[in-house]
């Protein structure tokens, strides 16, 4: 990686949507009042008439929790970023208007896409290479194309701009905590990492099932689904951080480059029938809200059968991880929020005989947000030693001091590429999905349906 200048200005295209008043905005409070942006300029861009006051009203209502528990230097910083930020209402896609604007700004320049993906790349169809300042970096959202050929164009598109080490792909879910987690976990410990493999390890899952439902993202959701929007774009990249094999440094090219050797390995197999699950759910209850029909939802358009939970068996061919299938299953609107991965480790070969009680697999959960760890062990239980019961191990692991999008904007800021996805690693993604969202199309998988506030339709594991 290239020494790079800290970044001047961010420029936040999309400054108007739910992404940048909802997570951008709070995420960048939070990293400049820790004094982690020094100088940094705030800009926004949308193509809605907002005038300089909205703006202004929209960006001191994400700073207002920072600023709330900032100390003295934070809330100084806070009010500098306050001071000197700017609206611009400028249609990205109109050749020359997104270039006359990044000449006016102070450089380097991050440009963060908080877009739909097709007018990210839009925007960047219309820019040339002498339109973009040097030093000039290039913020995509996920997922990052909608196939495997769209993420190779895009690709191919945006190093036209900017040289590779310049493209941050960022996946907020994908925390540096989260990832550290991971890593310490694994390779710090000498009980762990001998048994990491095929040899001890059951099955691998890893799931994100949420109690919204929704919440008024039919315009993006409702082409998407809950395969592209989250297995594909999020939980292919936890299971690859689950399984890579140990790297001679956290450097972001050892790091990524074992990534990218998992995933060349993955793929989803036919028959996809039994491979993959969908469904999308119907009119229910969530916590004493009443959660309407999927396909009822304003702006969704019944006959896309977009799903909103989904599951799929990844298998890794390679020596660690043959035969132990990776389970990703993510959901919207289910009646349990659950952000984890569970390893199920297999069971003792031999039990000696005059134990009484359940021997269950010993499992190890690691939770998402908060960052949590649990191994659940068989021990003798209270009363009859020769009884076996089950005991868990907590504890909480480490968590950072920013917010998701904190430290994807820290990364930003800084040049450091660790949290940004390599560009054939997305490539790779889509590689493993593609074939499944065809089968899919075909109609070859069932849609399924469960209620909104249930744990998904009847016959799916818990």
């Amino acid at each position: 990686m290239t020494s790079q200048p800290t970044v001047k200005t961010l420029l936040i295209l999309g400054a108007t949507g739910d992404l940048t008043g909802r997570l951008l905005l709070p995420g960048l409070a939070r990293l400049v009042a820790t004094g982690r942006a020094p100088g940094l300029k705030l800009a926004g861009a949308g193509s809605s008439a907002w005038t300089p006051g909205q703006w202004l009203d929209r960006v001191n209502t994400a700073f207002a929790d920072a600023e709330a528990h900032a100390d003295a230097a934070g809330k100084l910083e806070l009010k500098r970023v306050l001071e000197s930020t700017s609206y611009h209402q400028v249609d990205v896609t109109a050749p020359g208007l997104l270039a006359a604007l990044l000449a006016r700004l102070e450089a380097p320049v991050a440009v963060y896409f908080a877009l739909p993906p097709h007018i990210s790349q839009k925007a960047c169809e219309v820019l040339h290479p002498h339109d973009v300042p040097p030093g000039t970096r290039l913020v995509m959202e996920k997922p990052f194309g909608s196939s495997q050929e769209s993420a190779r164009q895009l690709n191919e598109l945006l190093r036209t701009l900017v040289p590779e080490d310049h493209i941050h792909r960022v996946d907020h879910f994908l925390g540096k905590a989260t990832v550290l987690n991971i890593l310490g976990l694994r390779f710090a410990n000498t009980f762990l990492e001998p048994i990491w493999n095929r040899d001890h390890i059951e099955k691998v899952e890893i799931i994100f099932d949420e109690d919204l439902a929704l919440e008024g993202r039919a315009r993006y959701y409702d082409s998407a689904g809950a395969l592209r929007d989250m297995i594909q774009s999020h939980l292919l990249h936890i299971m690859a951080i689950m399984a890579l094999e140990p790297p001679a440094s956290i450097d972001e090219r050892d790091f990524r480059e074992a990534v990218a050797t998992v995933l060349r390995a993955s793929s989803i197999k036919p028959p996809y029938r039994t491979s993959t699950r969908r469904a999308r759910y119907t009119a229910g209850s969530i916590g004493g809200r009443e959660v309407p029909d999927y396909a009822d939802e304003p702006g969704v358009d019944p006959s896309k059968n977009t799903e909103t939970l989904a599951e799929a068996q990844v298998d890794i061919d390679n020596w660690r991880w043959q035969g132990v299938p990776f389970i990703l299953r993510s959901g919207k609107a289910l009646g349990t929020k659950r952000k984890e991965a569970l390893v199920t480790f297999r069971p003792v070969p031999h039990l000696p005989s005059g134990f009484t009680g359940v021997d269950s697999p010993n499992q190890l959960r690691i939770g998402f947000g908060p960052d949590t760890l649990q191994f659940d062990v068989d021990v003798n239980g209270p009363g009859d030693i020769l009884s076996l019961d089950r005991a868990t191990l907590q504890a909480e692991l480490n968590v950072s001091d920013l917010l998701p999008y904190g430290e994807v904007l820290e990364g930003v800021l800084r040049g450091d590429p660790l949290l940004s996805v390599r560009g054939d690693t997305a490539e790779e993604c889509w590689r493993i999905v593609d074939p499944v969202l065809a089968a899919w199309s075909r109609g070859e998988v069932p849609l399924e349906e469960y209620p909104a506030g249930t744990s998904g339709p009847a016959g799916w594991p818990t």
